[in-house]
């Protein structure tokens, strides 16, 4: 009777375990449906400024997915959503000649945009100081409403964090990824499902 007893209460915890680890799994996938859906999303709309998310730069050359980024920002000015383009990003190294910001600022120049039209931060190391910095970039220049660039699964945390430290933003993300990879772009998107549920705790990177 006992060891009956004691078989049923095993049986029981495993059944338990199993629907926990079932609705987990579905939590995690609902998670990552969302931060794709929100990354497909494109919501550009007239704003006061255009704000590139920065990436890595080899000396005085966007990365890949830095030039798309730019790329884009660039379209979207030019298809006349904004005035203005924020680059944001620092410096990725002591031995870097250029910030990522600065290089963005380069490209942007070779392709004919005003100076004027260019602002840049040059501190930020990451996603959230990259929306710190360009947020004292809009307060110094009355910028009000901007919309914010990066690649697509990158995006829902971008809005996330904007939300967070009070900014007005609209997401645009990149038309193309250089996460083409299958094996690259799941890895970003576990990556960012964990930078989710972190910054449930703290404050997010």
């Amino acid at each position: 009777m006992g060891a009956g007893m004691s078989g049923r209460r095993r049986i029981g915890l495993m059944g338990w375990l199993w629907r926990l680890g079932v609705l987990l799994l579905l939590w995690l996938l609902g998670v990552a449906a969302w931060i794709i859906w929100v990354g497909d999303r494109d919501q550009a709309a007239p704003a006061d400024a255009i704000i590139v998310l920065g990436a890595a730069a080899y000396d005085a050359k966007p990365s890949p997915v830095f030039e798309e980024r730019i790329r884009h920002g660039l379209d979207l000015y030019r298809q006349g959503y904004a005035p203005k383009l924020i680059f944001t990003g620092g410096f990725g190294g002591s031995r870097a000649r250029f910030s990522e910001s600065q290089v963005a600022r380069r490209y942007a120049l070779k392709q004919k945009v005003p100076a004027a039209d260019i602002l840049i931060e040059t501190r930020s190391r990451t996603t959230r100081q990259n929306l710190v910095e360009a947020r004292q970039v809009m307060a110094e220049n009355d910028l009000h409403r901007v919309i914010v660039v990066s690649d697509p699964l990158h995006m829902a945390r971008a809005l996330r964090l904007s939300k967070e430290l009070g900014i007005d933003a609209l997401a645009s993300s990149t038309p193309s990824t250089r996460f083409r990879s299958f094996h690259t772009s799941w890895r970003f998107l576990l990556q960012e499902v964990y930078f989710f549920h972190r910054d449930l705790f703290v404050k997010g990177a």
